[in-house]
């Protein structure tokens, strides 16, 4: 061993020699890598200040150019104010002057860019146009985020959803499979510091909400009260298996379960809030399960689900100055996803209703004769009807028509009309009446932020008076031996309070609800729109299919406008109907609460328990009115 070292001795020195030199830092390397960089930086802030994208056709290329010239215009003027006060700060008035030189050349050199580029942007968009014709032509669509033109396909587009929905429901579940087993790495259960509920469901800590979903139907089966008419104790462990449930169906919760234990029974703010589903709650408020096939499930449904979450999330506990940096990263990385997963669940929903529009609309394109096509718009009209005869039905159709019809009038006028006349008509047609709604949501806002403060301010005042007169109770009758008496008045003016809060968010009601549809008819027209150029464009019909796809939605629109509009919902009036919206209100909250312990409630069962809300109002009313004349 020893002769051998010492025989390589001279090799290993001479290797060593030779070694040494490339494990040094290369000069020439060391400045290409420094050059290298400033460069991409030096790209990143001339991409960020210009617009240097490739300009879809001439007037994107145009549009680009403007705001080219418009940024390095802007650029130039902060320039020239910045420098000066920048140099002056550091070497006083040497710096203000030499500052005052670069802002100047600041000044003229940016704008003169932007021109420059504005040009070339405006080149490139004419270039293209060329190239936009024939893809346009071809039924190609343009990529906003690739800038260029593709072949759009419906079915792949499902799939693509589908699968990231898959993606993100895998992350949340801690790595479960897409089958809903545990994935193996995930074995070994996440430690809880309470697994009564999870052991009352039978699921491991690591289910998915899925998982979770399953068990619970699996166990309410079993212990439902109807199931076991012999057992006295049924009740309350269907209660309990449904209290289980909403807390472990919720992330927020689950998350608060999981880390801090039992949530408080004692209160009932908070058991309230997490048996209310914003989902259900605007399903029957607004009465749109019929039409749901149509518009899916409402933004506002969505964003007030959204808003609940995030509001439970802040009423945690949570422990920032004991948080560790990983514990910290993920809170951040859950809220910046957020804003992915509401972007992914309205791209779900516009594939859905294309979905659904396609399904809706394949008797009209399998027509033989006239008479099949009349059969199918007939069978829309008798749709319509049954639609208008619920609540905000005719506002809905109305919102409705007009999207489908404008929509398709827009495909077919490009397609068909010379020049594409038509087509610029209809969209003409659709931007005055986004407009009109833009205004409509802006006026309404101001409606309903006065309205509230309005109630907000006498609602104060009132209270001061009420519990004025209840420190002059308690002062003129005092003792033991009154104190019956005292919780008599008490009790009087705690009723006397509640009814004025209650007559006070009645009178808030009209102008929230006008609010909440301008939002809606914004937010359905939105989701229309890109429904049907989803099904206008899918490359995977020929374009005369394509064409007759847009006919029969035209078809649809106009049926449903035409019995919308007789039905008087272009002018619905809430004021009128509030008996039906109160009514509607109340049976949202107890059809959500329900709902929340497990029982099935049936869109048949909410319109009957509207319709006894609406009679028990009108008889309360009633007996009010001769009590008030006798």
């Amino acid at each position: 061993m020893h002769r051998t070292m010492t025989n390589t001795n001279a090799t290993t020195e001479s290797e060593e020699t030779s070694v040494q030199p490339t494990t040094m830092p290369n000069p020439t390397d060391t400045k290409e890598q420094e050059m290298e960089a400033e460069l991409q930086e030096a790209s990143d802030i001339f991409n960020s200040l210009f617009s240097t994208r490739r300009p879809k056709d001439g007037w994107a290329g145009i549009s680009s150019g403007l705001k080219s010239v418009g940024k390095g215009t802007v650029a130039g003027v902060a320039s020239l104010i910045a420098q000066p006060i920048a140099g002056a700060h550091e070497n006083g008035v040497k710096g203000f002057f030499g500052g005052l030189a670069t802002g100047v050349a600041s000044a003229v050199a940016l704008p003169l860019t932007g021109v420059c580029v504005g040009a070339y942007q405006v080149g490139r968009g004419v270039v293209n146009s060329v190239e936009a014709m024939n893809a346009s032509r071809a039924g190609m669509q343009w990529d906003q985020d690739k800038r260029e033109w593709i072949f759009y396909y419906l079915n792949k587009d499902k799939e693509e959803v589908e699968k990231m929905e898959a993606e993100i429901t895998s992350k949340k579940s801690g790595g479960t499979t897409a089958s809903g087993g545990v994935a193996k790495a995930d074995l070994n259960e996440k430690k809880v510091k309470d697994r009564e509920f999870y052991d009352m469901l039978g699921v491991s800590t690591n289910a998915s909400a899925g998982d979770i979903k399953k068990a619970y139907y699996k166990e309410a089966r079993k212990c439902h009260p109807d199931k076991c008419p012999g057992d006295p104790e049924a009740a309350a462990k269907f209660q309990a298996l449904g209290h289980a449930y909403q807390v472990l169906s919720n992330e927020q919760t689950r998350a608060a379960y999981d880390k801090n234990g039992k949530p408080d029974t004692n209160s009932a703010d908070a058991n309230l809030a997490n048996e209310i589903d914003p989902l259900v709650f605007f399903a029957v408020m607004f009465g749109s399960h019929l039409v749901e096939p149509y518009v899916g499930e409402l933004w506002i449904a969505t964003t007030a689900d959204t808003m609940m979450k995030d509001a439970m999330e802040h009423q945690q506990n949570i422990d920032f100055e004991n948080m560790s940096e990983d514990e910290a990263a993920e809170m951040l990385a859950g809220k910046a996803s957020n804003s992915a997963e509401m972007m992914l669940k309205q791209r779900k929903r516009e594939v859905k209703c294309a979905l659904n529009l396609r399904e809706k609309i394949t008797p009209f394109l399998e027509a033989k004769d006239d008479e099949d096509r009349n059969a199918f718009k007939e069978s829309i009209r008798v749709e319509a009807e049954k639609i208008a005869d619920t609540s905000f039905g005719a506002t809905f159709l109305v919102t409705i028509g007009f999207a489908l019809q404008v929509e398709a009038e827009e495909f077919l006028g490009f397609q068909n009309s010379a020049f594409g006349v038509g087509g610029h008509a209809a969209r003409i047609k659709k931007q005055r009446k986004s407009m009109a709604n833009n205004f409509k949501i802006f006026g309404a806002g101001i409606n309903a932020a006065t309205t509230g403060r309005k109630a907000m301010k006498e609602m104060e005042t009132v209270q001061k008076a009420i519990e004025e007169k209840k420190r002059e109770a308690i002062k003129s009758t005092g003792g033991a031996t009154e104190k019956s008496s005292n919780d008599t008045e008490s009790n009087n003016f705690d009723e006397e309070q509640a009814k004025m809060a209650q007559e006070k968010l009645e009178e808030t009601i009209p102008a929230l609800l006008e609010l909440a549809w301008a939002i809606n008819i914004r937010d359905i027209s939105r989701t229309l729109r890109n429904a049907c150029k989803k099904l206008f464009t899918d490359a995977e019909v020929p374009i005369t299919t394509r064409v007759q796809r847009a006919d029969a939605v035209r078809i649809i629109g106009s049926e449903f406008y035409a019995v919308g509009k007789m039905r008087g919902g272009e002018q619905y009036d809430i004021k009128k109907d509030m008996d039906d919206v109160k009514a509607r209100a109340e049976v949202a909250v107890m059809t959500t609460m329900a709902k929340a312990q497990g029982q099935e409630v049936s869109t048949d069962d909410t319109e009957e328990m509207i319709k006894q809300a609406k009679t028990m109002r009108a008889e309360v009313e009633q007996m009010s009115k001769e009590g008030k004349t006798s």
